[in-house]
């Protein structure tokens, strides 16, 4: 790397030279003075994505880039620890000091647009560094989880699940490595409960129902004997099934009986005493400093600098617009009686949209969602020109932790190919999902929504800095797939499915009901009941369902308001471009405009579209 002090002084030696000849600097000069630039702020995006890394070695093996030199991340688990956190904070300042040293103006437009947002993400993480509770200072862009351990967040419930789905086992090198993370949980767990009672010590614990149902899940996870743990039945059946030698099985088990449960026996008493006199309040103002925690949130949520009285009234907006759309496709079906909210609650029951609450049902309604997948592929020519193969996998949320996951999430393909994307829907009980609910669930999760978006990532990670796939910014990346599901109907997805568009619809007018629930609870001290019932009155979706939902945003403030806020921004850029372009203006282009900056903070986006309108201008 070149320091600036010194990029400087060449400069001004070449400009003198040239200047004593009478001529003004080259452009081949200014070209080499540019690329320099260029190659410095290279190496320091690749070496930032390398330190990232290695503070996060879930990353590298969600990545696939846990090979090679990087191989004994493998076997490694993040700190967790105050320390963990520290380190942390320090790259982020040092990240973002360094970048300060890189003249921004000599770098290409695509490479102004990476170093706006890594510079972005760098302030915004350090930004949540002064809150000491949660996940605020863990992380390269930080993480608004104001609990270590709630009925979602927790090594308990986290990392077997990913140990199973994303820790590749090819070999015995693969099974060791594997191993030595199952070891490593108990520290993991042990580094979690000193937080627990550090944090309860001044004031932060999640509210007693969420509490209870942590408590609950703990107390579960522990009861199964050890044997019977997918720590150990995941390494046991891989290994068996590849004839890869070795007693996988039985070293798990005691890593589980004399490592995990002790660790495990200790959260559960730290967690239960620490959250024995919890409020049942369940917004975050009731935390140290809660009501600058949750505009820190809202900021980390959406990436822009919206109040949460703003983020209310767009929500209670959008809300009455999407309700008359949906009121005239139920009249149109003959439901006419009682609000819109009651009767999408009878056609969320109605026995017709809903799949046999079995096993059998539960495949039944996988296949439905293949068939989903399937429907969105065929209009693609007509979403995107970039010819991505974004291969997909759906699979139930595990069991073991249906209880307090999302309704529905994606994992991100491996970068290396080595794992596809996996779209996870909770299947508790197939009630949670009616079949018209269904097809723009699968837009969003899967194709054309976060599983194109993160094939480009995969399929193009050579063209895209490492660093891109390890930021992930959440008002991008939901605000993308609430936008691909409206592209989707706009297309005609839903032309012959009139219930199929009102599950669009539903879904929008959902994200519109999340921007009120998030702001509500956290902003104007909203009750967990009151949350519930507006949901419920409103969306039309099941009391159970809703429940999950708003316990949801009680564990995760501001992430839940990043969907629509992020798609309305990006309707707004394509109406922008549409109006700059005119008949030069092409859909698919634009959408693939958008997934080529590899996703960026919401107050950089507009600058990348001013760069795709020029360059179709031109």
């Amino acid at each position: 790397m070149m320091p600036t002090q010194t990029l400087f002084a060449r400069r001004h030696f070449l400009a003198s030279a040239l200047a004593s000849a009478a001529v003004l600097p080259s452009a081949r000069v200014l070209a080499r003075t540019a690329t320099s630039v260029s190659q410095r702020f290279s190496t320091v995006l690749a070496r930032y994505a390398q330190d990232i890394l290695r503070l996060s070695p879930e990353t590298a093996t969600s990545l696939g880039m846990d090979k090679g030199a990087n191989a004994p991340l493998k076997s490694r688990l993040s700190d967790l620890s105050p320390t963990g956190n520290a380190v942390w904070a320090r790259h982020l300042k040092a990240m973002k000091a360094e970048l300060g040293g890189i003249e921004r103006a000599a770098l290409n437009p695509a490479e102004q647009i990476q170093y706006d947002t890594v510079n972005y993400a760098a302030g915004v993480g350090i930004a949540g560094d002064v809150f000491f509770y949660g996940g605020a200072a863990q992380g390269f862009f930080g993480r608004a989880i104001p609990y270590v351990v709630s009925q979602q967040d927790g090594t308990f419930s986290s990392l077997p699940e990913f140990l199973d789905s994303q820790h590749i086992i090819s070999n015995a090198a693969d099974c060791e490595a594997y191993l030595a993370r199952v070891s490593g949980m108990a520290r993991a767990l042990d580094q979690e409960t000193a937080r627990i009672a550090s944090d309860a010590a001044r004031g932060v614990m999640p509210p007693s129902f969420l509490a209870s149902n942590a408590l609950g899940q703990l107390t579960e996870f522990r009861k199964t004997p050890a044997a019977q743990q997918k720590l150990v039945t995941s390494v046991r059946e891989r290994a068996s099934k590849l004839g890869i030698a070795g007693d996988w099985a039985g070293r798990a088990t005691k890593l589980v009986e004399q490592l995990v449960y002790p660790a495990l026996d200790r959260q559960i008493t730290a967690f239960a005493r620490a959250t024995a006199k919890a409020p049942d309040t369940a917004g975050v103002y009731r935390l140290p400093d809660g009501e600058a925690y949750y505009r820190w949130a809202l900021k980390l949520g959406t990436t822009t600098t919206m109040t949460p009285e703003e983020i209310h009234q767009i929500g209670l907006q959008q809300n009455g617009e999407i309700k008359a759309r949906i009121d005239q496709i139920l009249k149109s079906q003959g439901m006419t009686q009682g609000s819109v909210g009651e009767r999408l609650q009878a056609l969320t029951k109605d026995p017709k949209q809903l799949f046999p609450d079995t096993d059998d049902g539960r495949a039944q309604l996988i296949a439905y969602l293949n068939q989903c997948v399937a429907n969105a592929r065929a209009i693609l020519p007509r979403f995107s020109r970039l010819g991505l193969k974004a291969p997909l996998t759906i699979k139930r949320v595990p069991t073991d932790i249906q209880n307090g996951a999302p309704l529905g999430y994606m994992n991100f393909a491996a970068l290396d190919g080595s794992r596809p994307a996996i779209y996870y829907v909770n299947l508790k009980s197939t009630a949670l999902w009616p079949k018209y609910q269904l097809p723009t669930l699968t837009t969003h999760e899967g194709i054309p929504g976060h599983a194109w978006q993160g094939a480009y990532l995969a399929e193009h990670h050579e063209e895209i800095p490492l660093i891109f796939s390890e930021m992930g910014f959440n008002a991008f990346v939901e605000g993308w797939a609430l936008y691909a599901e409206q592209v989707c109907d706009e297309l005609g997805l839903y032309d012959n499915d009139p219930l199929g568009r009102l599950g669009f619809l539903q879904g929008q007018q959902y994200r519109a009901c999340r921007l009120v629930v998030d702001t509500g609870i956290h902003a104007k001290r909203w009750t967990r009941a009151q949350a519930v019932n507006f949901m419920v009155q409103e969306t039309g979706r099941g009391a159970d369902a809703m429940t999950s939902e708003v316990d949801r945003y009680c564990a995760w403030p501001g992430q839940a308001c990043g969907y629509k806020i992020g798609q309305l921004q990006m309707l707004r850029e394509r109406e922008r471009a549409r109006a700059a372009l005119g008949a030069r203006f092409d859909l698919p282009s634009f959408n693939d405009a958008v997934v080529r900056t590899g996703g960026v903070p919401l107050s950089i986006l507009p600058t990348a579209i001013d760069q795709y309108i020029a360059a179709s201008k031109a």
